[in-house]
């Protein structure tokens, strides 16, 4: 597949990243809201309104057409039998969008993955003559890292680092953020070159594969920051990254340390999650 058709695939949505993390936080409101509703006294209240001003009468049920009225100053049984009204007509609608988000889901994910499949259920032979708007993770993957390129020369005299990939790092930190992001299995080139808007090429340490989104993230670990000069070129180096489209939290991480506070595991693993895991 050439580079000109990767340019040309269709774009990944968060909608659907998004209409599942809507769901999964209307089914959590609606299991409290009907706790809520579970546990308020059977009767309901009925106001009626004169232009600002309102009065409050409690009835009994539906063939209560009247009901006992409730003085203001009954400040909190007002309060509990409003509250109950409110839940009770937010429920309903958080129902009908419950359900309306669950058809949209249950329907994209086919239609998206027979998208991709049109695709990749091709033989390679096949593959190589379609320029394809979509295609299944796992020929995303396989593109994204047949894509050539140079890394930066490490020098002979620097310590030997080597990674579960058998390819050559930089120091321990970057073996174990390398090692990490193999065992979630989340594509990554080490110092791939990225060329910036002046021309100039520089290498961050990794460039990060978010499958689901398709899209490119930049990790640079900063391993040495009790430097003065090191920890000096490293906010330079954060502030070229800005001025070239690249910001923090959202294309970049960043991972600090110093020869007493070094990089953990577990910090690694809790990146990976934040950034890759998609909400689950």
């Amino acid at each position: 597949m050439s580079k000109q058709k990767s340019s040309i695939m269709l774009k990944q949505t968060n909608l659907y990243e998004e209409a599942r993390r809507r769901c999964k936080e209307l089914l959590s409101i609606r299991k409290a809201l009907e706790v809520s509703l579970a546990k308020a006294p059977p009767e309901r209240i009925h106001v009626m309104c004169s232009g600002e001003k309102a009065k409050f009468y409690l009835r009994s049920g539906k063939t209560d057409k009247t009901g006992v009225y409730i003085p203001k100053s009954e400040t909190a049984k007002i309060q509990t039998y409003m509250q109950k009204q409110y839940d009770d007509k937010v429920l309903k609608l958080i129902n009908q969008e419950i359900h309306i988000l669950e058809r949209i889901l249950r329907k994209s994910e086919n239609i998206i993955n027979e998208i991709q499949q049109v695709y990749s259920n091709n033989p390679q032979e096949v593959k190589k003559y379609l320029h394809p708007l979509d295609m299944s993770d796992e020929d995303f993957i396989n593109y994204w890292q047949s894509i050539p390129y140079e890394r930066k020369p490490i020098p002979d005299y620097m310590p030997f680092y080597e990674t579960k990939r058998k390819e050559r790092v930089r120091s321990k930190s970057e073996i174990n953020i390398a090692n990490a992001l193999v065992e979630h299995g989340i594509p990554y080139k080490y110092e791939c070159p990225l060329i910036l808007k002046n021309g100039t090429k520089i290498h961050p340490d990794f460039k990060v594969l978010n499958i689901r989104e398709r899209r490119e993230i930049y990790w640079e670990h900063r391993g040495m920051m009790d430097d003065k000069d090191y920890a000096k070129s490293s906010v330079l180096r954060l502030k070229t990254l800005m001025q070239n489209g690249i910001f923090l939290g959202r294309d970049l991480i960043i991972t600090e340390e110093t020869s007493a506070n070094p990089l953990g595991m577990d910090e690694i693993d809790a990146i990976i999650k934040q950034y890759f895991y998609y909400g689950k």
